[in-house]
């Protein structure tokens, strides 16, 4: 396995994304419909990172920078975006990897604190978060007023 730090926008996280916004709609009727700029992602105020396993992606996620506004946001938030693991390649600690990657990446860049969404329909994606030491925090974002919305922070310090 090889991680690859590409644009928001390169084909195969383009491919990736198609395959999470599937898994959405499978879940919840619907994709994310945050918007979502391939230059958020880029150094030093994001980074977006792709796992390939015998030069097939396999697994992505990426973290842009916030600031306080009217979504709910802090100065020096890192929001995490598009974390996903194919199936056939879930279990086998990738997510815990590129998630700790992301998460010295944004240390790094001056982040204090990283943030992220996700929903009731998600559990394993909540336990993860959870055993990698992030815990409930106030809703942010644009599902923010969503009732299987789920928001989650870590301090970077």
């Amino acid at each position: 396995m090889r991680i690859r730090t590409v644009r928001f926008d390169h084909p195969d996280a383009m491919k990736l994304n198609d395959r999470v916004q599937l898994e959405y709609t499978e879940r919840y009727g619907d994709g994310d419909l945050t918007p979502l700029d391939p230059a958020q992602f880029d150094p030093p105020n994001g980074l977006f990172l792709i796992a390939y396993e015998n030069e097939q992606p396999i697994a992505t996620g990426g973290w842009r920078a916030q600031e306080r506004n009217d979504e709910g946001y802090a100065d020096g938030d890192a929001e995490l975006k598009r974390m996903y693991v194919v199936p056939e390649a879930r279990g086998r600690g990738l997510a815990r990897y590129i998630l700790r990657a992301l998460e010295d990446s944004a240390r790094d860049a001056g982040r204090v604190r990283m943030v992220l969404e996700t929903g009731t329909k998600q559990p394993e994606a909540i336990t993860l978060y959870s055993s990698c030491g992030y815990a409930p925090t106030t809703k942010f974002g644009l599902y923010r007023f969503e009732d299987e919305s789920r928001c989650f922070a870590k301090s970077l310090a």
